[in-house]
Protein backbone atom coordinates (compact mmCIF):
# COMPACT_ATOMS: atom_id res chain seq x y z
CA UNK A 1 0.00 0.00 0.00
CA UNK A 2 0.79 3.36 -0.94
CA UNK A 3 1.20 6.41 1.33
CA UNK A 4 -0.32 9.44 0.66
CA UNK A 5 3.29 11.03 0.98
CA UNK A 6 4.65 8.38 -1.53
CA UNK A 7 2.03 9.00 -3.86
CA UNK A 8 2.67 12.69 -4.27
CA UNK A 9 6.55 12.09 -4.55
CA UNK A 10 5.88 9.63 -7.58
CA UNK A 11 3.93 12.23 -8.83
CA UNK A 12 6.05 14.64 -8.85
CA UNK A 13 8.75 12.96 -10.53
CA UNK A 14 6.49 13.92 -13.55
CA UNK A 15 9.15 16.95 -13.54
CA UNK A 16 11.84 17.41 -14.43
CA UNK A 17 13.37 19.90 -11.71
CA UNK A 18 11.88 16.97 -9.14
CA UNK A 19 14.02 14.30 -11.37
CA UNK A 20 16.35 16.10 -10.87
CA UNK A 21 16.68 17.10 -7.58
CA UNK A 22 16.41 13.43 -6.60
CA UNK A 23 17.88 11.34 -9.62
CA UNK A 24 15.26 9.24 -9.87
CA UNK A 25 12.71 8.78 -12.76
CA UNK A 26 9.72 6.50 -13.36
CA UNK A 27 9.19 4.32 -15.97
CA UNK A 28 5.91 2.73 -17.05
CA UNK A 29 4.70 -0.20 -18.65
CA UNK A 30 5.18 -4.04 -18.62
CA UNK A 31 7.47 -5.06 -21.41
CA UNK A 32 9.57 -1.43 -20.18
CA UNK A 33 9.72 -2.81 -16.42
CA UNK A 34 10.59 -6.09 -17.67
CA UNK A 35 13.67 -4.48 -19.93
CA UNK A 36 14.67 -2.80 -16.51
CA UNK A 37 14.29 -5.87 -14.66
CA UNK A 38 16.63 -7.79 -17.08
CA UNK A 39 19.05 -4.66 -17.79
CA UNK A 40 19.34 -2.28 -15.14
CA UNK A 41 18.21 -4.41 -12.06
CA UNK A 42 20.70 -2.32 -9.64
CA UNK A 43 18.91 1.05 -10.91
CA UNK A 44 15.58 -0.06 -10.41
CA UNK A 45 14.31 1.70 -6.47
CA UNK A 46 10.54 -0.16 -6.66
CA UNK A 47 7.86 -1.80 -8.52
CA UNK A 48 4.65 -0.68 -7.96
CA UNK A 49 2.02 -3.35 -9.76
CA UNK A 50 -1.10 -5.36 -9.54
CA UNK A 51 -0.81 -8.44 -8.38
CA UNK A 52 -1.45 -10.35 -11.10
CA UNK A 53 1.99 -8.90 -12.73
CA UNK A 54 3.86 -9.25 -10.13
CA UNK A 55 3.22 -13.10 -9.95
CA UNK A 56 3.40 -13.17 -13.86
CA UNK A 57 6.89 -12.33 -13.57
CA UNK A 58 7.95 -13.34 -10.57
CA UNK A 59 10.92 -14.81 -12.36
CA UNK A 60 12.78 -11.96 -12.90
CA UNK A 61 11.59 -10.35 -9.24
CA UNK A 62 14.70 -10.51 -7.11
CA UNK A 63 14.91 -12.40 -4.05
CA UNK A 64 13.95 -11.39 -0.46
CA UNK A 65 17.28 -10.04 0.84
CA UNK A 66 17.37 -7.52 -2.48
CA UNK A 67 17.40 -3.86 -2.25
CA UNK A 68 14.61 -3.72 -4.83
CA UNK A 69 10.92 -2.54 -2.88
CA UNK A 70 8.05 -4.48 -4.53
CA UNK A 71 4.71 -2.77 -3.80
CA UNK A 72 1.24 -4.62 -4.78
CA UNK A 73 -1.31 -1.96 -5.88
CA UNK A 74 -4.66 -1.73 -6.80
CA UNK A 75 -5.23 -0.09 -10.57
CA UNK A 76 -7.04 2.71 -9.08
CA UNK A 77 -3.93 3.45 -7.49
CA UNK A 78 -1.51 2.79 -10.76
CA UNK A 79 -3.84 5.42 -12.67
CA UNK A 80 -3.41 7.96 -9.79
CA UNK A 81 0.73 7.70 -10.25
CA UNK A 82 0.33 7.59 -13.58
CA UNK A 83 1.42 9.73 -16.24
CA UNK A 84 -0.41 8.14 -18.69
CA UNK A 85 -4.11 8.60 -19.92
CA UNK A 86 -4.28 4.56 -20.04
CA UNK A 87 -2.21 3.39 -17.17
CA UNK A 88 -0.09 -0.06 -17.45
CA UNK A 89 -0.17 -2.75 -14.84
CA UNK A 90 3.54 -2.20 -13.72
CA UNK A 91 5.32 1.41 -12.66
CA UNK A 92 9.20 1.27 -12.01
CA UNK A 93 10.68 4.07 -9.41
CA UNK A 94 14.34 4.07 -10.79
CA UNK A 95 17.52 6.03 -10.04
CA UNK A 96 18.89 7.89 -13.09
CA UNK A 97 21.97 6.25 -15.15
CA UNK A 98 25.10 7.55 -13.55
CA UNK A 99 27.56 9.31 -16.19
CA UNK A 100 31.03 8.82 -16.97
CA UNK A 101 34.06 11.15 -15.79
CA UNK A 102 34.54 11.23 -19.36
CA UNK A 103 32.42 11.02 -22.91
CA UNK A 104 34.03 9.14 -25.25
CA UNK A 105 33.52 8.79 -29.15
CA UNK A 106 36.88 6.74 -29.89
CA UNK A 107 36.42 3.70 -31.43
CA UNK A 108 32.56 3.86 -31.50
CA UNK A 109 29.30 5.00 -33.05
CA UNK A 110 27.71 7.75 -31.25
CA UNK A 111 24.57 9.65 -32.14
CA UNK A 112 24.02 13.63 -30.95
CA UNK A 113 21.17 15.51 -30.66
CA UNK A 114 21.13 19.77 -30.53
CA UNK A 115 18.01 21.44 -29.44
CA UNK A 116 15.93 18.52 -29.91
CA UNK A 117 12.57 19.36 -28.49
CA UNK A 118 9.45 16.21 -29.19
CA UNK A 119 9.98 13.76 -26.21
CA UNK A 120 8.49 11.49 -28.91
CA UNK A 121 11.61 11.61 -30.81
CA UNK A 122 14.08 11.19 -28.49
CA UNK A 123 12.55 7.66 -27.16
CA UNK A 124 12.65 6.61 -30.43
CA UNK A 125 15.99 7.97 -31.81
CA UNK A 126 17.12 5.78 -28.50
CA UNK A 127 15.47 3.16 -29.54
CA UNK A 128 16.74 3.24 -33.28
CA UNK A 129 20.36 3.69 -31.60
CA UNK A 130 19.37 -0.03 -29.90
CA UNK A 131 17.87 -1.32 -33.04
CA UNK A 132 21.73 -0.56 -34.85
CA UNK A 133 23.87 -1.34 -32.10
CA UNK A 134 24.89 2.47 -31.91
CA UNK A 135 27.01 3.11 -28.47
CA UNK A 136 25.62 5.72 -26.75
CA UNK A 137 23.46 9.38 -27.27
CA UNK A 138 24.75 12.52 -26.34
CA UNK A 139 22.48 15.34 -25.80
CA UNK A 140 22.71 19.21 -25.94
CA UNK A 141 21.66 21.00 -22.62
CA UNK A 142 18.93 22.33 -24.21
CA UNK A 143 17.54 19.19 -25.74
CA UNK A 144 14.31 17.43 -24.02
CA UNK A 145 14.80 15.78 -21.11
CA UNK A 146 15.45 11.92 -21.76
CA UNK A 147 13.89 10.89 -18.50
CA UNK A 148 10.51 12.61 -19.91
CA UNK A 149 7.76 9.91 -19.24
CA UNK A 150 7.06 9.76 -23.01
CA UNK A 151 10.48 9.86 -23.57
CA UNK A 152 11.35 6.77 -21.83
CA UNK A 153 7.59 4.88 -23.49
CA UNK A 154 8.82 5.72 -26.75
CA UNK A 155 11.86 3.86 -26.30
CA UNK A 156 10.28 0.75 -25.79
CA UNK A 157 12.71 -0.15 -23.02
CA UNK A 158 15.54 0.45 -25.21
CA UNK A 159 16.74 2.88 -22.72
CA UNK A 160 17.92 0.31 -20.14
CA UNK A 161 20.76 -0.74 -22.69
CA UNK A 162 21.48 2.45 -24.70
CA UNK A 163 23.59 5.13 -22.07
CA UNK A 164 22.61 8.90 -22.74
CA UNK A 165 24.14 11.67 -21.30
CA UNK A 166 24.40 15.70 -21.38
CA UNK A 167 26.91 18.08 -22.70
CA UNK A 168 28.21 20.59 -24.48
CA UNK A 169 28.80 19.53 -27.49
CA UNK A 170 30.91 21.69 -29.23
CA UNK A 171 33.60 21.62 -26.63
CA UNK A 172 32.93 17.43 -27.12
CA UNK A 173 33.74 17.51 -30.35
CA UNK A 174 36.58 20.30 -30.25
CA UNK A 175 38.37 17.85 -27.75
CA UNK A 176 38.04 14.86 -30.02
CA UNK A 177 39.04 16.31 -33.36
CA UNK A 178 40.11 13.06 -34.22
CA UNK A 179 37.02 11.59 -34.43
CA UNK A 180 34.81 12.16 -37.36
CA UNK A 181 31.04 13.85 -36.79
CA UNK A 182 28.03 13.51 -39.70
CA UNK A 183 26.31 16.44 -39.41
CA UNK A 184 22.56 16.23 -40.72
CA UNK A 185 21.68 18.93 -42.95
CA UNK A 186 19.48 19.86 -45.87
CA UNK A 187 22.62 20.55 -48.10
CA UNK A 188 24.71 17.97 -47.26
CA UNK A 189 27.27 15.74 -49.24
CA UNK A 190 24.31 12.41 -50.43
CA UNK A 191 24.82 9.80 -47.84
CA UNK A 192 24.97 7.17 -50.16
CA UNK A 193 28.07 8.56 -51.74
CA UNK A 194 29.57 7.58 -48.39
CA UNK A 195 30.82 3.94 -46.89
CA UNK A 196 30.11 2.54 -43.79
CA UNK A 197 31.53 4.09 -40.65
CA UNK A 198 32.64 2.33 -37.54
CA UNK A 199 33.48 5.32 -35.80
CA UNK A 200 32.22 8.95 -35.61
CA UNK A 201 29.27 10.91 -34.56
CA UNK A 202 25.52 10.87 -36.10
CA UNK A 203 24.72 14.37 -35.67
CA UNK A 204 20.83 15.28 -35.84
CA UNK A 205 19.51 18.93 -34.93
CA UNK A 206 16.04 21.00 -33.91
CA UNK A 207 12.70 19.11 -35.41
CA UNK A 208 12.22 23.09 -37.28
CA UNK A 209 15.07 24.77 -37.24
CA UNK A 210 18.09 21.78 -37.95
CA UNK A 211 21.41 22.31 -36.81
CA UNK A 212 23.23 25.27 -35.42
CA UNK A 213 25.79 27.19 -37.94
CA UNK A 214 28.19 27.02 -34.53
CA UNK A 215 27.53 22.77 -34.27
CA UNK A 216 28.10 22.40 -38.46
CA UNK A 217 31.04 24.46 -38.26
CA UNK A 218 32.84 22.11 -35.55
CA UNK A 219 31.49 18.96 -37.57
CA UNK A 220 33.62 17.35 -40.25
CA UNK A 221 30.75 16.24 -42.62
CA UNK A 222 28.03 18.11 -44.04
CA UNK A 223 25.68 15.10 -44.87
CA UNK A 224 21.82 14.95 -46.66
CA UNK A 225 19.50 12.08 -47.46
CA UNK A 226 19.02 12.36 -50.89
CA UNK A 227 15.03 13.74 -51.77
CA UNK A 228 13.21 12.67 -54.64
CA UNK A 229 9.66 13.82 -54.02
CA UNK A 230 8.55 17.54 -53.22
CA UNK A 231 8.80 17.14 -48.88
CA UNK A 232 10.43 20.22 -47.38
CA UNK A 233 11.81 18.11 -44.58
CA UNK A 234 11.87 14.47 -42.85
CA UNK A 235 10.80 13.67 -39.21
CA UNK A 236 14.18 13.77 -36.87
CA UNK A 237 13.37 10.02 -35.69
CA UNK A 238 13.02 9.15 -39.38
CA UNK A 239 15.97 11.08 -40.80
CA UNK A 240 18.33 9.13 -38.01
CA UNK A 241 16.82 5.94 -38.63
CA UNK A 242 17.58 6.37 -42.72
CA UNK A 243 21.05 7.81 -41.89
CA UNK A 244 21.83 4.78 -39.46
CA UNK A 245 20.46 2.50 -42.10
CA UNK A 246 22.61 4.02 -44.58
CA UNK A 247 25.69 4.50 -42.94
CA UNK A 248 26.20 1.57 -40.52
CA UNK A 249 24.96 -0.83 -42.47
Amino acid sequence: MLSKAQIKYIQSLQHKKYRQKFSQFIAEGDKIVQELLRFRLDSVVAVYATGIWLEQHKPLLPGDNAQLELVTVEEGILKQISSLSTPNHAIALVKMFPAPGKIELKGKVTIALENLQDPGNMGTIIRIADWFGVSQVICSKDTVDPYNAKSIQATMGSFARIPVYETDLQSLFEAQKDVPVYAATLHGKDITTFPPIKEGVILIGNESRGLSEAIVKASSHEITIPRIGHAESLNAAIATGIICGRLLL
